[in-house]
């Protein structure tokens, strides 16, 4: 498969990054004993087990009882819970350059901002994020170099320039704009050469809601570039907000949904489609409650993941300047409104055996948590949600042989906790240590614009 399969087996952030700069902690063998573990299959816990891991991945998940005596680097799990690192799958990585309709720069790519971007995702223990949209200069340079070992990051995937209808939402700056087939087949293969690791198409009008006036994708001309994608060995997802655009993206041949139906509620025939067609959905709940949490909640950013996150000077504008301006948005209304249905919807969606994908459209660690703090709100079980953060992530990449699990074989990320997140989801930000294909991040060294806590490593 085009970028994704040549990513695995690639080892992470051997060298350092910048000067003198080296967070993470190499050891060829690391041992956690007497560890719970939740494998993120859904299977209940094992307690006493014994995880092995060996050039990163894992080797054996044992008993501790049945146990061979310890190799390399021991970890204490006592009393600690081990999930599989973390993935959110809908991310918009900032620090891209915006450019101006007549095709100016404004500014200059803030490289310094993404990387503390993507050290918030290790530090809240997420090892893997997939970018739905970005500048492909930007994001593709960041993806290289985290493949290459020179980048310590999460695991990047990434869609570069989405692909669109011109004038229809997410046409703009670094997207791929088409009318006709086969006249489209050019500027795909354009994108196609930057090795995308998902194809994301947008099937709406600009913004959210029906306006007929409004360019939109061409459904027909959609399922020509799924099966053009599909044919290139890329899997493919497609932004659409509704119930009838879902359901026409899903009868067009994509391979997942990048967000839930959130213009209201689902009938029961969708939701038995999403059963019997499985198709992986992300659930991205966080992006439009953030503007109401802020509004009435602004202590959230005294959380110890947004303080390491945020600088003191941002968390300070987002309670003064950016409350205020959202408290005046009628959009902040309107989410607030509309994001317990499609928080219903999502649930109804997880009880009948559907597919859902955590991804939080936003652009920092934190968020991922927040996600699962309102799939749990909908009524979600913890451990099913610990299932839906991990290894149905790795369904939606297509990799669900290589990532996304604790078993033997499959390359080693994780996250020790020093509580039971199958308790409470909230646990899960009670992290101890954050590993990434046997590597575990020293999060004392990561460049984060807060003040982080210092952890064991």
């Amino acid at each position: 498969m085009t970028g994704l399969r040549q990513m695995i087996g690639v080892i992470c952030a051997v060298g350092a990054f910048g000067m003198g700069f080296h967070p993470v902690a190499m050891a060829d063998v690391v041992t956690f004993s007497n560890v719970t573990v939740i494998d993120g299959t859904g299977a209940a816990p094992m307690s006493d087990m014994t995880v092995v891991v060996r050039d990163g991945r894992f080797e054996a998940v044992i008993p501790s009882a049945l146990a061979p005596d310890v190799e390399g680097r021991e970890i204490d799990g006592r009393g600690k819970y081990l999930i599989p690192g973390l993935m959110d799958l809908h991310i918009h990585l900032r620090g891209g350059t915006r450019i101006t309709p007549d095709g100016l720069r404004e500014e200059d790519i803030r490289r310094d901002y993404g990387i503390q971007a993507l050290h918030s995702y290790l530090y809240s223990g997420v090892t893997s994020v997939y970018d739905a949209g970005n500048l492909p200069e930007y994001i593709f340079g960041l993806r290289e170099e985290e493949r290459a070992g020179t980048l310590v990051a999460p695991r990047i995937f990434a869609t570069g320039g989405i692909v669109t209808a011109p004038g229809s939402h997410g046409s703009g700056p670094g997207s791929t704009d088409v009318e006709s087939w086969p006249e489209a087949r050019e500027a795909l293969d354009l994108h196609i050469a930057r090795e995308p690791d998902v194809l994301k198409l947008t099937y709406e009008e600009r913004g959210w809601g029906s306006r007929p006036m409004i360019p939109r994708l061409d459904p027909e001309l959609m399922q020509r570039i799924v099966e053009y994608y599909n044919a290139h060995g890329i899997r493919t997802t497609v932004h659409a907000s509704g119930e009838l655009r879902h359901r026409e993206a899903v009868f067009a041949g994509v391979d997942t949904l990048a967000h839930p139906v959130i213009q209201g509620p689902v009938s029961d025939g969708y939701v038995q489609l999403m059963a019997a067609k499985r198709i992986p959905m992300v659930t991205t709940l966080t992006i439009g409650e953030s503007y109401s949490r802020l509004v009435d909640d602004p202590g959230h950013l005294d959380q110890p993941l947004y303080r390491a996150t945020y600088s003191a000077e941002e968390i300070d504008e987002l309670r003064t300047g950016q409350r205020e301006e959202w408290a005046r948005s009628p959009w902040t209304q309107w989410m607030k409104i509309m994001t317990p249905i499609a928080q219903e919807n999502v649930r109804r969606v997880h009880d009948a055996g559907g597919i859902l994908v955590l991804g939080s459209d936003q652009t920092i660690g934190p968020a991922a948590h927040r996600e699962m703090e309102l799939l749990a709100d909908a009524g979600i079980a913890p451990l099913d949600i610990i299932r839906i953060a991990t290894l149905n992530g790795a369904i939606f990449l297509g990799l669900e042989s290589e990532l996304g699990s604790i078993t033997e074989g499959k390359l080693a990320d994780a996250v020790l906790l020093s509580a039971d997140p199958t308790e409470d989801i909230d646990n899960a930000k009670r992290i101890e240590l954050v590993m990434k294909e046997g590597d575990i991040i020293d999060t004392d060294a990561l460049q984060l614009a807060g003040t982080p806590e210092s952890r064991p490593h």
